[in-house]
């Protein structure tokens, strides 16, 4: 793992690699810093359950870390990535919290009803929901998105959010979290990722929808937008990574690490007056 200090030292060059999608951690040279060594943990989650979609890697994975280290246990929903998974397990257990994997598709509704019943049925509760799963693949013409990428990228960036929100729904109480995941690409498109980037859009309009839903049953609803941040999904869906983050004002990607304590904070009483908000996590990007 990079130290942080090592980060903020100098600007990164990520060597050429190629994975396929939805990639793997382990595979990554270098791999993603999870968590800071001097991250010190307060209880700001103690006794909570955070339930987190693409928990098994990158900045999920670095999200299930932090939440553990503050206290929480961990449901982490993933596709097929198991060894990954299961190091992240062990990440958490290392912290004294306890870890539910699910494997499963999330573009299945039943299995997203079945994965939160899981949850439930296994810590008794759910209080944090991250909603974090996604894919995209670059395409520099809109007449190369064929009509099964565009299913595909929708159906597994934006449907699952509905799906495994309306089955967490039940379970959540007064001063419960629901956290989103978008992208800075939302607020500023991308010439490369025309439809990831609609569908962080939409994310963007579902998380202060449903903020205003449930602002009344004392549920807070927000997202965290991140810029280029080094995980597996970068690894296997782009070329030329040595430029990989350096075109923002700090000139350098960022680590899942510099990520996840913006969820932290969205997750506990820090941001109890905050709603229907976003942090941007992007290494100096200015966006509407």
């Amino acid at each position: 793992m990079f130290k942080y200090a090592e980060i903020m030292k100098k600007k990164q060059t990520f060597p050429e690699q190629k994975q396929n999608l939805p990639g793997n951690e382990y595979m990554m040279t270098p791999e993603p810093e999870i968590i800071r060594e001097n991250y010190t943990g307060s209880g700001k989650l103690l006794g909570k359950t955070a339930f987190i979609t693409g928990g098994d890697s990158g900045i999920g994975r670095s999200v299930a870390v932090h939440f553990a280290r503050e206290g929480a246990n961990i449901a982490i929903v993933y596709l097929k990535e198991d060894k990954d998974a299961k190091e992240t397990k062990d990440l958490i257990e290392k912290e004294g919290q306890q870890c539910l994997l699910i494997s499963g598709d999330l573009k299945d509704e039943k299995f997203c009803r079945a994965a939160i019943k899981k949850c439930h049925t296994t810590f008794k509760n759910i209080n944090i929901l991250v909603n974090n799963a996604a894919v995209h693949f670059p395409q520099n013409e809109l007449e190369k998105i064929t009509n099964v990428q565009l299913h595909k990228t929708f159906e597994t960036n934006i449907y699952p959010f509905f799906y495994i929100t309306k089955a967490a729904l039940p379970f959540l109480k007064e001063g419960d979290t629901i956290i989103n995941t978008t992208s800075v690409t939302a607020f500023r498109g991308s010439e490369h990722l025309a439809d990831y980037a609609s569908t962080k859009g939409a994310i963007v309009s579902f998380t202060r929808s449903l903020s205003s839903m449930l602002a009344k049953r004392k549920i807070r609803v927000n997202g965290v937008a991140p810029g280029p941040i080094w995980t597996p999904l970068i690894v296997a869906s782009f070329d030329k990574l040595s430029e990989f983050g350096k075109d923002n004002p700090m000139e350098r990607a960022g680590q899942p690490s510099e990520v996840a304590p913006a969820y932290v904070f969205l997750a506990s009483e820090d941001s109890s007056y905050i709603t229907g908000q976003f942090i941007h996590v992007n290494g100096g990007e200015l966006v509407g």
